[in-house]
């Protein structure tokens, strides 16, 4: 099964690295964003992988190409100018990288991808979000109802502590970030029946995902949520990059797969 992901977007929130480069190749680990979801995928054996590009495109393409000089040992001999990898046990991803224009809409960017995923049922995603998902029981809870598309529900983590103090100010409660009670929100990791495109048809590359298809589909009764308890974080800030970073750093980050 294709997943796609969602890669062409600004990230204009990310003001200092997104002048330089697209969002998803934000760093986390020294790792782009973009590569920890794809090993999301990949530990439960999907490897089969549809970047949807726009915003500096050629920047995703680059890490890409030169994937293997980037992330492995080389022996070079500059006389030959031969180059061996010393070690060939990199992820067996398989990758398109399609642009999908610069300022082509959620929706528009997947309908540019109809052909390359021949009538069959797809994953999607976008590329800044991360979490401890079980890929497997989302496939299987979307095979379960027969609707046109699965997204998985989250609750966001709220952006500030909360605070519990009587009268006096004495507090009783303080929780860091806490997740939000009641809310809960589409936390992307969707899986998409091929007729999700008569949904989008209509605005062609301005279609949004959002609206033309998740809005209408839920007025039809074909959307179901799927929903994760877990941990969720996107980045769409600077102090959520550092939360993800320092997750990372720990050893303990919920979404990394053995």
């Amino acid at each position: 099964m294709k997943i796609v992901i969602l890669a062409g977007g600004l990230g204009t929130r990310l003001l200092a690295e997104e002048s330089t480069i697209p969002k998803p190749m934000v760093e986390i680990g020294q790792r782009p964003i973009l590569w920890h979801i794809m090993n999301i995928y990949s530990g439960y054996g999907f490897n089969d992988f549809i970047i949807a590009l726009g915003y500096k495109s050629e920047v995703i393409k680059n890490y890409f190409i030169n994937y293997h000089s980037i992330s492995q040992n080389l022996n070079i001999n500059l006389a030959t100018t031969k180059i061996t990898i010393h070690s060939n046990s990199s992820e067996k991803w398989r990758v398109d990288l399609i642009d999908t224009g610069l300022n082509t809409l959620t929706g528009g960017r997947v309908l540019r991808l109809r052909k390359l995923l021949n009538d069959q049922t797809f994953m999607l995603t976008y590329g800044d979000g991360l979490a401890d998902i079980n890929i497997l029981g989302l496939l299987n809870f979307h095979k379960s109802h027969g609707k046109l598309m699965t997204v998985s529900a989250v609750r966001p983590p709220a952006r500030f502590g909360e605070l519990v103090f009587d009268a006096t100010g004495a507090v009783e409660h303080f929780t860091e970030k806490p997740q939000i009670g009641d809310g809960w929100i589409n936390g992307g990791f969707m899986v998409c029946e091929p007729e999700i495109f008569s949904y989008l048809e209509k605005n062609g590359d301005q279609a949004s995902l959002e609206t033309d298809a998740l809005e209408s589909l839920a007025q039809n009764g074909e959307l179901r949520a799927y929903a994760v308890s877990e941990f969720w974080q996107c980045m769409d800030t600077p102090r959520d990059k550092l939360q993800i970073e320092k997750l990372w750093q720990s050893g303990e980050a919920p979404w990394k797969k053995p």
